[in-house]
């Protein structure tokens, strides 16, 4: 089964895009205009390894929490601060609601640092049992249609804007962006912000802290580069992403991957060939 994508190619945080795409179908939706400074998109991921061979797909997430209906396991997922590993048996079909950083505070009553890498029942936020609520999304035939009944969920419990979920937002992004902060000194230099009013702000809102969030953004910004025809020789790469240098970089890379990255280019330059 193919990867299809709304932007035509895998997300960034998908660790082997190109076999990845021969393992699932990956399509994202933008929010409805009144969810959007809560939301960054919805995502549907498919499957069908029906006959085939058991496979693992690992993904690196981002500093955001989800909102998943899956089959059985409906509820809300904190921040995974390592990979994520998800073996794919049989055939399935999943939605999921990529919350912007610090969006889905509004929605709940608990700092997201109480549930970093775990989940949460996601019934009070729905406002129903999460299983009555999995059946209206998943009993949906196409992608249209169980987004429709998501954000019809969602728009139901909608809160009112917070002003501190968006400076998360806005530092999150700030720590995205390209030749961005390598420290966390630099990002409250930058966003005029002191430390410990970031540190209670991420804890509260984005659920892991700062200097987690801006060596993340380097890393998938590393992987994504490294599996592109194109790639950079790896001193160029780990000097552009501000790492000390290309061993603390090799390091920090293998830690999180689970391999070095020329090892890492090489299997994909493999798998294109």
């Amino acid at each position: 089964m193919n990867l299809l994508a709304v932007r035509g190619q895998a997300p960034k945080g998908i660790v082997d895009p190109q076999a990845a795409a021969r393992r699932i179908r990956l399509a994202t939706y933008p929010p409805a205009a009144a969810l959007a400074p809560f939301v960054d998109y919805f995502w549907v991921v498919e499957w069908d390894r029906r006959g085939c061979a058991p496979e693992t797909q690992r993904v690196l997430p981002y500093p955001n929490a989800h909102l998943v209906f899956e089959l059985g396991r409906s509820a809300i997922h904190g921040v995974v601060r390592g990979a994520f590993d998800r073996p794919l048996t049989g055939a399935g079909k999943v939605l999921g609601v990529r919350f912007a950083p610090g969006g889905l505070r509004p929605f709940i009553t608990q700092p997201l640092s109480t549930f970093t890498d775990t989940t949460i029942a996601a019934d009070a936020l729905l406002g129903m049992p999460a299983g009555e609520a999995e059946a209206r999304v998943l009993g949906e035939s196409d992608d249209l249609a169980m987004l429709a009944q998501a954000q019809t969920l969602l728009l139901a419990r909608l809160p009112q804007v917070d002003d501190a979920a968006l400076l998360a937002a806005r530092l999150t992004a700030a720590a995205a962006a390209h030749n961005g902060p390598a420290s966390v000194a630099q990002l409250c230099e930058n966003m005029a912000i002191g430390e410990r009013r970031l540190q209670r702000l991420f804890a509260n809102y984005v659920g892991v802290p700062p200097k987690w969030v801006i060596q993340r953004y380097r890393l998938q910004e590393a992987i994504w580069r490294l599996a592109q025809p194109d790639a950079p020789d790896l001193a160029s790469l780990a000097h552009a992403l501000g790492f000390f240098d290309q061993a603390h970089f090799s390091r920090s890379f293998a830690e999180l991957v689970g391999s070095t990255p020329l090892d890492y280019r090489r299997s994909q330059l493999a798998t294109v060939a």
